[in-house]
């Protein structure tokens, strides 16, 4: 396979490649914008490191891993967290997709469905050094069940290891 050509621009990776398209149809990497594929800031990370994509500068230099990592770790301070979790899911077989305009991470869809239908979970992960309040919790559920689906609270710990804790509500 041709490695997919996309280019970061400030904090957006892009590609009108044709093995992009031919990615989105197969596998549900990016979403269609007009002519292009914009990808998350994971996807684009977890391409890379599947040697399936390639990212470009604006002045057409291709980027190293390391370099992306660091720039990605710019824009977003708890990257390496969120990318960890996002990494896990799609090795395991699940389709990630963002969830801002959900107020969480990443919306996740059960293994073997199409993005694009109705997500089963909203992700939120977090470091295992990191404190979460009840109120906290509580927000992140309200978020969920306003949105008819479960919480999936990702720790990741230092190590790179996942643990999933899902919240689903339930009538008594």
């Amino acid at each position: 396979m041709v490695k997919i050509k996309a280019t970061l621009i400030s904090e957006k990776v892009t590609s009108n490649t044709a093995e992009a398209h031919s990615l989105f149809t197969a596998s549900r990497f990016g979403e269609k914008l007009g002519e292009k594929i914009l990808y998350s800031l994971s996807e684009a990370l977890y391409l890379v490191q599947d040697k399936k994509m390639d990212i470009y500068d604006y002045r057409d230099n291709k980027l190293l891993q390391k370099e992306i990592l660091k720039k990605f770790s710019r824009v977003d301070k708890n990257f390496k967290t969120k990318y960890i979790a996002f990494k896990d899911l799609r090795k395991n077989g699940y389709i990630v997709k963002t969830a801002l305009k959900f107020g969480a991470e990443f919306r996740v869809y059960e293994k073997g469905s199409k993005a694009g239908g109705h997500s089963k979970w909203l992700c939120f992960p977090v470091s295992e050094n990191k404190q979460l309040t009840w109120q906290d919790f509580s927000a992140k559920n309200r978020v969920a069940h306003s949105t008819k689906k479960n919480l999936l609270i990702a720790v990741v710990d230092d190590e790179g290891a996942v643990s999933y804790y899902e919240v689903k509500w339930t009538r008594v």
